[in-house]
This record gives C-alpha cells, structure tokens and sequence, in this order.
C-alpha cells in the first residue's frame, strides 16, 4: 500500500514537472472558468437598440414612445414616421427592430376596434430578436391595458372592479433554478462539465502516450497504473470542486443543491476519464496525437449531452453511444441535478450506474491496452521477434 500511495505522488510531481500537462491539468481549468462565463455575466441583453415608426401622431402613440423609453429592454434609438427609413437604419445594424404604429391608431382603438401593430426586428440574432419582440410586447400591452381600464371605468365601474374584470386570473411566473433566466445560468455548468472531461481526457493521454513514445522503457504493471490513474483522477476531482464550489457562486449560478452527491458522482467521473485517457495513451503511444485526436470531438458531445439540443430529438444509436462512451453525458445530467436542483441521490441512479460502468469499462480497456503495449515492449526487446 505504501508504494501504492508512493506512485500516486510520483505522478502528482511529475505532471507538476510536465507543463504541457500541468498546461490542461490545472492551469487551463482556472483560464476556461473565467474565460467561458465572462460573455454572459449580463445573464440578459437589455437596452437593445430599436426605431419608432409613428405615422399616428397622437397622444396614444406618444404613450407608446414614453413606455418604450421607460423599457429596460429597448433603446429608442430612432423616431420616424418613415418606415424605409427605419428598415434601411435595420440592414445597416444600426438597430436590431422597430414597430410601426399606422395613423388612425388612436381613433379605432378608442372606438374599441381591434388593432394590428406590427413589430418587426433581425432573425439572424435569436437573443435580440426575443428582446425586441418581448419588450414592444410588454410596451404594447401595458398601453393595451391602460386603454381597457379606463373603458371599463367609463361603465360605472370602480378601478378595482375594473381591474379585476379585465384580469379575472393572474399568473406569477417564478424560475426555481435559473432565477435571472440567464443563458449563461443555463449553459455554464453544464459546459462546466464537458471542459473538466476534455481537459482531463487530453491531458492524461498525453502524459501516458509521452511514457510510452520511449521504447525502452521498462514495461510496468497494472498496480502501478491504478495509482497514476488514481492521481490523475484526483485532477479532475479538483477541476470539478473549482467549478462547482467557486465559480458557480462567483457568476451567481444556482449551486450547493446536494454537495455530498455531487462529491460522490465526481468519484466514477473523474475515475473513467481517466482511465480512458490511459487506455488512449497506451494505444497511440504518441504524446501529441491524443491532441489532435480530441480537438474536435467537444462540439458533438455537446450536442450529445442534450442541453444545447434535445436528447429526445436525437437518434436512438446516437443516444445510447453518448450514454455508453462519454463520461460527460451523463455526467452533466446528473450534476446539472445535484447541483442545480439539488435532486437526492435516488433522482440520479441512472447516472450513476452509466458512471459506474464507464469507469469499469474504461478500466478493462485501458489493462488491455497496458497490457498490450508491455507485449510489444517485451518482444521488441527480444532480439530476432518482431517488434
């Protein structure tokens, strides 16, 4: 056991020695921890720029321009009654929308006629085009409101009687896990996740695929691989608690839901990444090529994991491969729970067993490939067989 725990330092030092391995190991995490979450620290785009076209000219479409004005959401960048004007102030990206109040707005409206105001603003920007549509929303309808009541005042009711009458059922909408319904609140620790994987992964079959770019090397046994595998695990243990216990607090994300489970599942976790980047650097025995083999795989396992696109929308296979191979998968379901919702461990089981089984998994691959890597070593070393 001592020489157990010997090797496990051992291998603590020397990826302190290494500094392309430190590079992924440690000092990336804290680069990608800020890096990452910093474009969404706002959590929401607000005063978006937009135009007024006005060819009301009445005191209702003035309403409208000091309700717009008022809006956290816009900006009243522009106040025209010309809507080419406003349309060509929209291709230039000088604003991101507009409405178009038409004349007679004021007098069919006051006649108690159904209006159509249209508001139009640039699809090619999905978060400024909700903001801009959300925000002459809420313009329009509190406007829209305003108007009801005082019709509804105007039949000898009461302003509460009023109110009550244009609003008989109100609804209070409240986030649980995502109070400020941020995209960074959403996206963030689920990314979080995924870059603890690829780092760890990358670097841990570069330092293997280096020890064995050296052909004569002394083969080594397995019970010295379980402790490299188990310093290298602890990395990513530590890049997880980095994440979850500081920088989620930082960006003001939700965290701490269940830290005992979230501790536990970062246990199988950590253990089958590392255990693949073993298998992998045994297998390509090169310290580079793990690099240039993993670069471009973190875009589809995002999709994989299913929260920037639907599991359900995906193909079954294509589910079933990100839920057998991919420690991330089910990684990001299941601490996105535990430390998010705070979901007890039974919520979780079946991540934990996809866990379970991947680090087992990863396990077996990576002693066959030890194994196999010490047969070449050996017969290599043996003159007259082949190497």
């Amino acid at each position: 056991m001592s020489g157990w725990l010997r090797e496990v330092v051992g291998t603590w030092r020397a990826v302190l020695r290494d500094p392309g391995v430190l590079l992924m190991l440690l000092v990336a995490p804290l680069i990608y921890s800020f890096f990452y979450p910093w474009p969404y620290a706002s959590e929401q785009l607000q005063r978006v720029p937009v135009a007024i076209v006005d060819q009301d000219h009445s005191a209702l479409s003035r309403q409208i321009q000091r309700f717009a004005q008022a809006s956290p959401r816009l900006e009243l960048a522009l106040l025209t009654a010309d809507e080419g004007r406003a349309r060509a102030a929209l291709a230039a990206g000088e604003i991101q929308g507009y409405v178009l109040l038409p004349a007679g707005l004021k007098r069919e409206a006051g006649r108690g006629r159904a209006q159509v105001v249209p508001v139009l603003a640039d699809g090619a920007y999905f978060l400024a085009n909700k903001i801009v549509l959300l925000g002459f929303a809420e313009v329009l309808g509190t406007v829209s409101a305003g108007i009801e009541l005082r019709q509804l005042q105007a039949q000898d009711q009461s302003p509460l009687q009023a109110a009550a009458s244009r609003s008989p059922l109100n609804v209070e909408l409240a986030a649980l896990y995502n109070p400020h319904e941020g995209y960074g609140s959403a996206v963030v620790p689920a990314v979080a996740v995924l870059i603890v994987q690829q780092l760890l992964l990358i670097g841990v079959a570069m330092w293997a695929g280096q020890r064995f770019e050296d052909r004569a090397r002394p083969a080594e046994d397995l019970a010295i691989w379980s402790a490299r595998t188990a310093a290298f695990a602890s990395f990513g243990g530590l890049s997880a608690a980095w994440f979850f216990v500081l920088i989620f607090p930082f960006f003001g994300y939700a965290h701490g839901g269940n830290p005992a489970g979230a501790a536990l599942a970062a246990l199988p976790f950590c253990w089958a990444i590392a255990a693949a980047g073993v298998a992998l650097g045994a297998l390509l025995a090169e310290r580079e090529r793990a690099m240039q083999l993993l670069l471009c795989t973190s875009l589809p396992m995002a999709f994989l994991a299913g929260f920037s696109w639907p599991r359900e929308a995906l193909p079954a296979p294509l589910w079933w491969l990100g839920e057998l191979l991919i420690p991330a998968v089910p990684g990001i379901q299941g601490f996105v729970r535990l430390n998010q919702m705070g979901a007890p461990l039974q919520a979780v089981v079946p991540q934990l067993l996809a866990l379970g089984g991947q680090a087992l998994g990863y396990s077996l691959l990576a002693a066959w490939a030890l194994r196999r890597r010490a047969a070449a070593i050996r017969s290599a070393a043996v003159p007259g067989l082949p190497g």
